[in-house]
């Protein structure tokens, strides 16, 4: 099975058609937000290469386009936690992709947290302190990745 994207034509088709026409950036990107099935939370912002969106489709399990390694990523390869996909949905002007996932051991940041989004900025205050929302992690980082450095971020 090889998933194939409509040409984009029209707003009409773009916006209220049943054809699969996703708008990747310059870079043949798309964003994608991950949040967890049951739940709902935020797990993650990721982003998708026309490879990466087919392999989800295609596969079920979540595949992302790491911008810092230049590579096509299957989450969870590594680490076990395979993201595997529940729901796919795609924005109104076909820009952004919202995967809803389960995943062993309900987690999904590298770091051993739940969600990437573990801190928070306060509003308001003169302090860019951020403020841990999160506080403890799902499981240990370097007992799933080694103490390499993390590949993922410079």
């Amino acid at each position: 099975m090889s998933i194939e994207f409509a040409e984009r034509k029209t707003i009409e088709q773009v916006e209220e058609g049943q054809e699969l026409a996703p708008k990747f950036d310059a870079d043949g990107l798309i964003p994608c937000v991950t949040t967890a099935h049951e739940s709902g939370e935020v797990l993650m912002l990721g982003y998708m290469n026309a490879e990466a969106l087919r392999k989800t489709i295609e596969t079920g399990e979540a595949h992302y386009w790491s911008r810092s390694r230049q590579v096509l990523w299957h989450k969870g390869a590594t680490s076990g936690l395979v993201q595997t996909v529940t729901e796919i949905r795609i924005d109104d002007d076909q820009d952004a992709v919202w995967l809803r996932v389960k995943i062993p051991g309900d987690a999904s940041c590298h770091v051993g947290y739940r969600s990437c989004f573990y801190r928070s900025i306060p509003i308001g205050q003169d302090s860019g302190d951020l403020r841990f929302e999160e506080s403890e992690k799902s499981f240990d980082p370097k007992a799933v990745y080694g103490d390499a450095p993390n590949p993922t971020i410079l």
